[in-house]
């Protein structure tokens, strides 16, 4: 029989229990820190496969950037789903955005959310995602029949907002 007190802390530590089980699925998405074998802020030449420079642009209007098809066998599936690209953007030639298309698969959101733990909802852009501390994953419809995993650094973002920090200090230095 349960007592007053004991009825009182059943919830909280059930409470406890959910925002444990919660965050140390963010701690997964910490730990693995990109797709596969593609880290986020790392080197582009410690990408493997057959790297193809698609573009070079602007990250936000101010940052050069380059963007990059990969093709490696191993990236071609995740279990029996196919994927159909895979993509990377670099600053300074550090990985600081992965983009992954795969075909339209259900067990691809059960997988995601066995591993990193329940997602977050962005109505306005129809996107699911986990956010971590140094990096943040979204996942949503790309067309009919595929869906996308963005996997994006905040480590590198920042160290493009320390550049320019930076650059303008350099500037009002020569003064």
């Amino acid at each position: 029989m349960m007592t007053t007190n004991s009825k009182k802390i059943l919830p909280v530590v059930m409470l406890l229990i959910c925002v444990a089980a919660s965050g140390q699925g963010i701690d997964e998405l910490e730990r693995r820190n990109g797709f596969k074998d593609l880290k986020l802020g790392l080197p582009l030449d410690s990408v493997r496969g057959e790297k193809k420079l698609r573009k070079e642009f602007l990250e936000q209007d101010e940052f050069a950037a380059r963007l990059y098809s990969v093709d490696d066998p191993a990236y071609k599936s995740i279990g029996d789903v196919s994927v159909r690209k895979v993509e990377v953007k670099t600053y300074n030639d550090l990985v600081y955005q992965i983009h992954v298309v795969t075909d339209k698969d259900p067990r691809l959101m059960k997988a995601l959310e066995s591993i990193y733990g329940p997602s977050s909802y962005d109505m306005k852009r129809e996107t699911y995602f986990w956010k971590g501390n140094s990096l943040v994953l979204k996942f949503r419809s790309f067309s009919r029949n595929q869906l996308e995993m963005i996997y994006t650094s905040y480590v590198v973002l920042d160290q493009m907002k320390d550049d320019k920090a930076q650059k303008l200090e350099d500037i009002a230095d020569d003064f």
